[in-house]
């Protein structure tokens, strides 16, 4: 779970996939990382920076057709082809089969909290709901809250390798278990959970499976299909869009699913998830986010197939990338004797995103992170939203840890010039 081998946070050089991967022309594309003055931007788990075409999205709907949907006149159906053109982008996103399983809202915490009400009102027999000790708080209290309605909160525990197994789940099931809430990717320790496997383990229990994607969306391809999970959140916000979020979910669930709608508002999906009105600059700006993810796929020979061939190309070339980037991120820890949390084996890099969480010998996270951004050097400390994993890896609510959150618009450069600001701290 941590570690300062030598052998281990000293690991290869980083593959070629750097050396192929387009990334003077994607950075050329995002304007907040090329004004002055320089700036290195590692705090992209709380948030990523935005292309030129999705500023162009939002502008353009502000400018153009900042009305309400449902109108008879033009710019009011011009938002409603927005709207309609983002779910479908969303969906191919995902995956999903239909797009009317795709919802739109403010962020994925209030999906989560709008399942998790939803599914406590329906509990019956079945009131055992699984959650991890490595998710988001987010993913973990909404359920927790559950336990007034009558359910029975069962832990299934990341193991001492940094991550989530399937086989631990096994003892967890029963023709009690209702729902395994748990993550794709840890938003503090950057692992990412087989759910293939968990839901295959969920389901042959009877048991439903909700999936918190809003840290992986940026890292990897999402398919709701091979995930086989029956639920599925994320915010625009991390994968490159505006501060907006989305729900998947299989669609006879969400017809059956009770919510909050107002009288006139049909009692299917997506209608019936969407109270009130959501932010539609914002959903302008996520159906411009997924545009931008398709052209990742220049790095293959040609553009051909359809959206969801050009989504896959692209997260391949993103994988190999950003695997690069950890590489090379787990050897600047190295060379500073960091304490770095969760899965460190350069043999076990497909396992991981880019998201370091760590320490430095004898210097407190808040002061890193203080004198790094005297270098200007954007990273983050504290219990990353983690509270319970921070107790796991014996770490104080108060310090926490330091976290380097890295996309693929981040650089190997970026990643020596941060070694190097942590190496001058350590030798201070």
């Amino acid at each position: 779970m941590q570690t300062k081998s030598e052998e281990v946070l000293h690991p290869e050089p980083a593959s070629s996939s750097d050396a192929t991967f387009p990334i003077a022309t994607v950075r050329t594309a995002f304007p907040a990382l090329t004004r002055p003055p320089g700036f290195i931007f590692f705090d992209n788990a709380a948030g990523a920076q935005v292309p030129q075409v999705v500023l162009d999205a939002v502008n353009y709907h502000l400018l153009e057709c900042n009305v309400q949907r449902g109108g008879r006149y033009p710019k009011s159906r011009e938002v409603d082809a927005t709207i309609l053109r983002a779910r479908q982008s969303v969906a191919d996103l995902v995956n999903a089969r239909d797009a009317s399983e795709i919802a739109f809202g403010m962020n994925a915490t209030s999906f989560i909290r709008l399942v998790s009400l939803a599914i406590g009102q329906t509990l019956g027999r079945r009131n055992e709901i699984v959650v991890t000790d490595m998710d988001h708080e987010a993913n973990v209290a909404t359920w927790l809250a559950l336990k007034n309605n009558g359910a029975k909160l069962l832990w299934w525990k990341m193991r001492d390798d940094g991550n989530l197994h399937a086989d631990d789940l096994i003892p967890l099931m029963s023709s009690r278990t209702r729902a395994v809430a748990c993550t794709l990717a840890s938003n503090a320790i950057g692992s990412i959970v087989d759910v293939a496997t968990a839901a295959k383990v969920a389901h042959a229990a009877g048991a439903e499976v909700f999936l918190d994607a809003v840290h992986y969306g940026p890292h990897g391809l999402i398919d709701v299909q091979a995930f086989d999970c029956d639920y599925l959140v994320c915010s625009g916000y991390k994968i490159f869009a505006p501060h907006m979020g989305f729900l998947w979910g299989r669609r006879e669930l969400l017809e059956r699913l009770p919510t909050f709608r107002e009288d006139f508002i049909p009692d299917e999906p997506p209608g019936k998830i969407e109270a009130g009105t959501f932010i539609y600059e914002n959903v302008a700006g996520m159906e411009a986010a997924v545009g931008y993810l398709e052209t990742l796929d220049e790095t293959v020979p040609a553009k051909q197939g359809s959206r969801r061939i050009r989504l896959q190309q692209a997260f391949q070339a993103v994988r190999a990338y950003e695997e690069s980037l950890s590489l090379e991120m787990l050897r600047a820890l190295g060379n500073c004797r960091a304490t770095v949390y969760g899965i460190t084996e350069a043999s076990r890099m497909n396992e991981r995103v880019p998201t370091l969480c760590f320490n430095l010998p004898n210097i407190s996270p808040a002061k890193v992170t203080e004198e790094l951004a005297k270098r200007n050097i954007g990273i983050r400390d504290g219990h990353l939203y983690t509270p319970r994993l921070m107790k796991r890896l014996g770490l104080t609510l108060e310090s926490g840890a330091i976290r380097a959150s890295l996309v693929h618009y981040n650089t190997v450069e970026e990643v020596r010039s941060f070694g190097n600001a942590l190496a001058e701290m350590t030798r201070a």
